[in-house]
């Protein structure tokens, strides 16, 4: 026999080396899709992580009432400054840095709202070109309580 006849030992051919083509750009797809989902998670984490901070951190500005005031029967009021310096005790020892504080009044009771910014460090979408890093902020707000409600 003279020739190749092709088969499964047949060499040469022209579609030689596309499935290795195919294959490469087939997982870079997928290890981008990988990327997305696990660096999602981390920065949805991240935002979780953010509002609890800021959560809790209102809760230490919110126990921050003015004692005086409040034991001789006058409106539970907010120590402002005390309730920064609990704010950031409670951020500092949290480990978070980034934050504000203010003090809106609502139906004429002030509150403590907390912002706080926290930075989530992708680990893998880093690697094709997104931003390594991205910030995200949570916030809440409390309201000083006293007594029973």
């Amino acid at each position: 026999m003279s020739g190749d006849q092709g088969g499964p030992g047949r060499r040469g051919g022209r579609d030689e080396g596309r499935v290795s083509v195919f294959l490469a750009v087939a997982m870079v797809g997928v290890l981008a899709v990988i990327g997305m989902a696990f660096d999602g998670a981390g920065q949805l984490r991240t935002l979780q992580r953010a509002d609890n901070l800021a959560a809790e951190a209102a809760r230490a500005g919110g126990q921050a009432i003015d004692r005086a005031t409040a034991i001789a029967g006058g409106p539970t009021r907010i120590n402002r400054p005390q309730a920064r310096r609990a704010v950031a005790a409670y951020l500092a020892a949290a480990g978070a840095t980034g934050h504000t504080v203010s003090f809106p009044v609502v139906d004429g009771e002030t509150r403590v709202r907390v912002r706080v910014t926290v930075t989530h460090h992708r680990s893998m979408l880093g690697l094709f070109g997104f931003d390594e890093t991205v910030t995200v902020s949570g916030e809440a707000t409390a309201r000083p309580l006293t007594g029973a409600p």
